[in-house]
């Protein structure tokens, strides 16, 4: 009994701590200078550029490790596509990346084929076109591991940014202000304004979604992409991706 009691006052400061450093960051100045919303939100001093070193090796090395796991769940795909899924095992598209460059986005396909995607950058996704296996691998994030391609090659990190749709993008740097700004980075599979904002539709939604990179830009530290990270594995345990 003790045991249990100290395991559960443990997860309570640890939740504690994780809202507090979220709150800390929302709560920040979003048109502070770097120095200051880092000295206002960093929990620890590592170098910004130990950082940003460190965080590359840690995708390079988690990403290799996940090659066999993207192999296995390819090889399951193949077997019961037909079935739930008819169609092609991957699906790609162009992204805007890091200094607004574009590049090809992997994923686990879980939509039927269209001859010619029309969704605006104002419309909402189309979920009548999401299959059942497609639907179940949306809410677990299974479609986005091929991702871990992307990461390899240099064109993504496991934690950033959400990278939009390219030609949606381009309308969103008239559009939004400071939109601009979050593709300081590689953006990521998974991110701050991801699992605090969740799916963003419409300009009105990424605007706030662009807030909330920039603020993540600026305060990036180690622990906060720790919390990120047990944020969105509790998202896939819950099945709430979309």
């Amino acid at each position: 009994m003790q045991a249990f009691s100290w395991f559960n006052q443990l997860g309570t400061k640890m939740s504690v701590a994780e809202h507090t450093s979220i709150d800390l960051l929302l709560d920040a100045d979003d048109f502070a200078s770097p120095a200051q919303g880092r000295s206002s939100v960093r929990a620890s001093k590592e170098s910004p550029s130990f950082y940003w070193v460190g965080k590359r090796v840690f995708d390079i090395t988690v990403c290799i490790l996940l090659l066999p796991l993207l192999a296995l769940l390819a090889l399951v795909l193949l077997v019961i596509n037909p079935i739930w899924n008819p169609g092609t095992l991957f699906f790609t598209q162009r992204r805007m990346g890091r200094h607004c460059v574009p590049f090809t986005i992997f994923k686990f396909r879980t939509m039927t084929a269209a001859p010619e995607v029309a969704r605006g950058p104002e419309d909402p996704v189309e979920a009548d076109r999401i299959t059942p296996l497609g639907q179940f691998m949306r809410k677990t994030r299974i479609d986005e591991i091929p991702q871990i391609l992307n990461v390899l090659r240099g064109e993504m990190s496991i934690i950033g940014p959400r990278p939009d749709m390219y030609e949606h993008a381009v309308r969103f740097l008239e559009t939004v202000p400071l939109y601009h700004c979050r593709h300081q980075v590689r953006p990521g599979i998974t991110g701050f304004a991801q699992v605090t904002t969740g799916y963003a539709e419409g300009s009105a939604v990424t605007a706030e979604k662009a807030r909330k990179d920039r603020i993540y830009i600026r305060t990036a530290c180690t622990r906060m992409d720790a919390i990120i990270l047990v944020r969105t594995v509790r998202i896939i345990c819950a099945s709430a991706g979309r």
